[in-house]
């Protein structure tokens, strides 16, 4: 439809009209949307007119300074003498890094703990919400490198890039680089990589992007200079969203602050002295291009992907096929050559009959030593080079290539076969980029290879292989009690798989036997038979690698690639490591798991399964940002490792460098950085009692030090996004109870999923992403807010819908208007009844009783940190009870004190999400002479009367079916509208009488107290023979009404439970409730009559508005009615 002005309707998707404005002073970072009188546009939605939102925003700016002004959010512990009367609360979430400002899903997953502190205020508490941010790890350091370089090439000022400049070399020094030859690894342009995310090639574009003006870019080659740019711009966003943040408790991590230097250096220490800081060879992630192991917070992909351990399975040759031979001749003359298969069941190698390849597949081959040579794909040996598996170390030397189609007829030996003379043939489904890309073959126990082996016996001509090699039959290795010894072929024949192609069920069968062979396996060949799988697949192994037949092979389980565009590998390294997953260890962290609330079970459960499977964790690095590590410097902490604790750092920092995100000035105590020692640590947040012997710090100090600790500690909500479970918040848990006594774990978790916009994935190359400010510009800060509680609450995505942030912005614009009129005592127009007149009428009393209820429904809500179900209850249904009261007493007039009581409530219910909107009513409105923010939760006016809150239900939807069944027939329009075999013409006078039943029939009768005696009452499980037995006694089940009758009854049983769905009968009349709505339904509808009767009373009566058919429908609690011209 067209716009105010007459705009006609168009794609803004194409057009995209942005109107670019650098705004000066403290918000000079950012680019902003000019205000224009006329229209604003955006690429997402278009706002034709932006007075209400500029009207609400002048609002939160004067609410915003009156609350920093009264430093409401700067919250200290009470001196320990008062501790007991002062509860308090702590919330945080994941410091975000500070490469940029803030995005959308930022602001959803601080949603999620700046409500709850709005909510703890409330409740009398003393609510810590602290916000740090975090500099740790490589992507600023890698951002910084590219533009060193992106400088050297253009320019300081980047003046001589040219729009058709050549793209940006492949490889790229961000980093000390171990020698490889890394031409085939590379031949994609990594250096782009990093740059798909946002469309863009260069780091100066994607600076110049987020706002930083292109001659301040420069600067950013300077890796600490982001240090000091982004955390103000992230502390304005927040202060401008309205958030509940003690800002003097902010700080930036790494070595550029020196207290939070000193807090990771002890606890780096103490993890030492625990033994739970390990140094030895192990597996880890690792980036051959930055010289160092690759964790989670140092990709660009392949996020919580950990190394898989394979059994390399060397497979010698025999004798090459005619084609590899004259391929190969010369390069491997006087050699022996293994083609090299990864397997993840060494158990079942008795079985082998043949071995696979891809005959699209590139295969290299490599030297291991003098004499041996491995062949398989480019990928696996460059894995292999940094494993120690072939020579030279960290290097790739391929001899030859090969085509996987000229080693088809190769003649192997199989290892450990029972036939160990096998031949190489093609597979349709070898994958290059998981495993070596040579697959061993045991048609007994894998599906896949039996569907290809049986394709290659049925059409040996069209695969071109000779009858001989594919000639051997399965041979049954282990046996299990669903199958048999023939796993595979059972699995083919039950889930009906044709051949190789048929990829979804193989890979169901895959599944299925895995499985079934695993846990219910027995060995039936073998030194091992007769012991279960699961007992002899390390044995088997072991005995193949010590008889030089294979080795332990890894590789990561995807594609992981890091910040540097680097193609990540598996490296065997010696490091240091956390050493999660050990046994005790573990136990204590599933003791705090188990003891913590996680808001859902399906967070609880991801948390278990992170702790089933993750173990040790390389927590040192020589490429970034970050803490040294204290006993060998040439190391930095991990970025995932200096971040699991610090939530009891923010108790402390507004003390030691409280006003400063860097610590370049010590706080109000006086303490300098090197004060802070070990041992003072540990006397803070340890058991240590007694003051540490080697400080100048004054006992007064330590004390007060300690009492912020004690008071705040333990964290009791810490909220995040999904995907840190797998790592930060799992690694949280395991360092809490390393480190800290067990009253100090943590209380709870909260895991959220990520945040769409308008339906979509977020995406900077598409166009769909929104970062905090610009949403913040846009829309206000509270319908934001409101936006982002709306948007979701589970571990599932959730979705910022921009056209809900637009009609929160006229919403709350019409309610202040609304409530402002109420209030006014000068207008004779609002219809309201004297404040000291009597409340006595039943609509007084159901709106009064339904705001109460509000008030323990939102309650309720805030307590499950369910804010999409309190904005539902305490700001949505609460304004439909408002007009549903404001129409049913159109004639008589509100209640002046029940209004004032209803916008009293409603500023205190959405307080903890929009408090600008809440605080304007509180203070500008109703004049009250304290913030918003101190206010303490309502207090019903009295106890929930349900019957009054059952019987305006009953009435409302009574209504609505009247009001419905009116308008189907006004649509069906004049003469000849028939209800039910009477003619009715809505156009005419007309008149509606509604038929209450006070009883069921009395089949229904009978269901009920058939299904009373077959229902057990606790657990709702009904006896269905018991039903259908004594319906049939009853002469009942030939009735076609009784089963869909007794199955509405069940599944309402299944809803409601057993109680509530049998009891038929209703707390209230019936009669007087729609006799008291009556005069409200026939000025509405514009009936000239209406009467409400009981059935019961007019049954068989005939004439005008009667009519036996309908009449004998009406139910308790679902009344009957009938339209009539009068």
């Amino acid at each position: 439809m067209a716009g105010k002005g007459g705009l006609p309707p168009f794609s803004l998707a194409a057009q995209s009209v942005k109107w670019l404005q650098k705004v000066p002073s403290s918000s000079s970072r950012h680019v902003h949307l000019i205000d224009t009188p006329l229209l604003v546009f955006n690429a997402h939605l278009y706002i034709p007119q932006t007075d209400k939102r500029d009207f609400l925003v002048g609002l939160e700016k004067k609410y915003q300074q009156r609350w920093k002004d009264e430093h409401l959010f700067e919250i200290d512990a009470p001196p320990p003498a008062e501790r007991e009367s002062q509860p308090k609360w702590f919330g945080t979430f994941p410091y975000p890094y500070m490469n940029g400002s803030l995005h959308l899903g930022h602001g959803f997953s601080i949603s999620k703990i700046e409500f709850n502190a709005g909510y703890q205020r409330m409740l009398g508490k003393r609510a810590l919400f602290p916000v740090g941010m975090h500099c740790t790890g490589m992507p600023i350091k890698a951002a910084s490198d590219k533009l060193v370089r992106e400088i050297e090439l253009f320019g300081e000022n980047f003046e001589r890039y040219t729009e058709d400049e050549p793209d940006p070399p492949a490889t790229d020094a961000t980093a000390p680089v171990q020698a490889e030859q890394s031409s085939a690894v590379d031949r994609a342009k990594k250096g782009k990589v990093a740059a798909k995310a946002t469309g863009l090639t260069y780091q100066f574009q994607i600076m110049e992007s987020i706002g930083v003006p292109r001659e301040e870019i420069k600067k950013f080659a300077d890796p600490y200079y982001w240090l000091s740019y982004f955390p103000p711009i992230t502390k304005q966003d927040c202060s401008d969203a309205g958030l509940r943040v003690d800002w003097r408790r902010s700080f930036i991590t790494t070595d550029a602050n020196p207290y939070y230097d000193a807090f990771v250096r002890w606890q780096i220490n103490k993890l030492r002295t625990l033994g739970k800081i390990k140094f030895g060879e192990r597996y880890t992630i690792y980036s051959p291009k930055d010289g160092q192991p690759c964790m989670d917070h140092d990709r660009q992909s392949g996020e919580a992907l950990n190394p898989q351990e394979y059994t390399g399975l060397k497979i010698e040759v025999v004798e090459w096929s005619p084609e590899a031979a004259a391929a190969l001749k010369d390069v491997v003359a006087g050699k022996k050559v293994y083609l090299v298969a990864a397997t993840l069941r060494p158990e079942t190698m008795y079985g082998q009959t043949n071995c696979f390849v891809g005959t699209s597949i590139k295969y290299g081959l490599f030297p291991v030593n003098e004499t041996d040579v491995y062949l398989c794909t480019y990928r696996a040996a460059r894995n292999m080079a940094f494993q120690g598996i072939t020579s030279p170390a960290h290097q790739v030397n391929q001899l030859a290539e090969i085509e996987g189609s000229k080693l088809i007829g190769t003649k192997v030996k199989a290892p450990f076969a029972i036939n160990p003379d096998v031949y190489v043939l093609p597979m349709d489904n070898v994958l290059a980029t998981k495993g070596t890309g040579v697959v061993t073959s045991v048609p007994s126990d894998s599906p896949d290879d039996y569907a290809t082996l049986m394709d290659l016996k049925k059409k040996p001509e069209f695969y071109k292989v000779k009858p001989e090699w594919v000639a051997p039959e399965p041979i049954p290795v282990l046996s299990t009690p669903t199958y048999g010894e023939m796993t595979a072929p059972a699995l083919i024949q039950k889930l009906k798989i044709q051949s190789q192609k048929d990829v979804k069920q193989l890979a169901e069968a895959k599944e299925l036997a895995y499985k079934e062979g695993f846990y219910q396996g027995t060995m039936s060949v073998g030194e091992f038979k007769g012991l279960s799988v699961q007992e002899a697949k390390p044995k088997v192994r072991a005995k193949m690698i010590e008889a030089g037949l294979a080795f332990a092979y890894c590789e990561p389980e995807g594609l992981v690639i890091s910040r540097s565009g680097d193609e990540c590998v598996v490296a065997l390294l010696d490091q240091y490591y956390l050493d999660y997953g050990e046994a005790s260890w573990k136990e204590q962290a599933e003791k705090c798991l188990a003891q913590m609330e996680t808001y859902s079970t399906e967070t609880r459960h991801a948390f278990q399964g992170v702790l089933n499977w993750l173990n040790q964790w390389a927590c040192a690095r020589t490429y970034g940002l970050g803490s040294k590590i204290p006993w060998d410097p040439q190391f930095l902490v991990e970025s995932l490792s200096d971040s699991t604790i610090y939530m009891s750092y923010y108790t402390v920092s507004h003390l030691l460098h409280g006003g400063t995100f860097d610590g370049s000035k010590p706080g109000t105590l006086g303490i300098t950085a090197d004060q802070m020692t070990d041992e003072v640590w540990e006397f803070i947040f340890g058991q240590e009692t007694a003051y540490p012997k080697n400080t100048s710090i004054p006992h007064d100090k330590l004390d007060t030090l300690k009492n912020e600790f004690t008071y705040f500690y333990p964290v009791d909500i810490r909220s995040s996004g999904k995907d840190l479970i797998p790592n930060h918040l799992t690694f949280a848990i395991y360092n809490h109870t390393a480190l800290f006594p067990e009253k100090y774990w943590p209380r709870s978790f909260r895991a959220n999923g990520h945040l769409m916009l308008n339906g979509k994935k977020m995406s900077k190359s598409t166009g769909n992403s929104l970062t905090l400010r610009q949403a913040i510009d846009k829309f206000g800060a509270d319908a934001t807010r409101l936006t982002l509680a709306d948007a979701g609450d589970g571990i599932e995505d959730a979705n910022f819908e921009e056209k809900t942030a637009n009609a929160a912005i006229l919403r709350v614009h019409t309610l202040i208007e609304w409530c402002q009129e109420m209030l006014d005592p000068n207008n004779t127009k609002a219809n309201l009844r004297p404040e000291n007149s009597p409340k006595d009428s039943y609509h007084d009393k159901v709106f009064e009783n339904e705001i109460n209820e509000s008030i323990n429904l939102t309650k309720a809500a805030y307590e499950g940190t369910m804010y999409k179900e309190a904005l539902r209850t305490g700001f949505y249904e609460l304004q439909s009870t408002r007009d549903w009261y404001r129409e049913v007493t159109a004639d008589v007039g509100m209640h002046a004190g029940l209004i004032k009581y209803w916008i009293k409530t409603a500023a205190l219910l959405v307080a903890p999400i929009a408090p600008h909107f809440a605080e304007h009513l509180w203070t500008d409105l109703l004049k009250e002479p304290k913030s918003i923010q101190l206010a303490l939760w309502p207090e019903t006016s009295a106890p929930v009367e349900r019957t009054v809150i059952d019987s305006a239900g009953y009435m409302r939807s009574t209504l609505k079916s009247i009001r419905d069944a009116e308008i189907s027939m006004s649509k069906k329009g004049g003469k000849g509208a028939k209800m039910k075999g009477m003619a009715f013409d809505p156009a005419k006078p007309k008149a509606v009488r509604v038929f209450v039943a006070t009883k069921y029939p009395d089949w229904q009768e009978t269901c009920i107290e058939i299904l009373k005696g077959a229902t057990d009452m606790n657990t709702g499980v009904v006896d269905d023979a018991k039903v259908r037995e004594e319906i049939t006694k009853k002469g009942l089940i030939k009735d076609k009404k009784t089963m869909p009758f007794v199955m509405n009854i069940k599944k309402r049983i299944s809803e409601f439970g057993a109680a509530v769905a049998l009891n038929r009968t209703l707390p209230f009349s019936e009669k007087e409730a729609l006799e008291i709505i009556l005069p409200y339904l026939k000025r509405n509808l514009n009936f000239v009559e209406g009467e409400v009767v009981l059935a019961d009373d007019v049954k068989g009566k005939e004439g005008p508005g009667y009519i036996p058919a309908i009449i004998e429908t009406a139910e308790p609690g679902t009344p009957a009615f009938i339209f009539w011209n009068v």
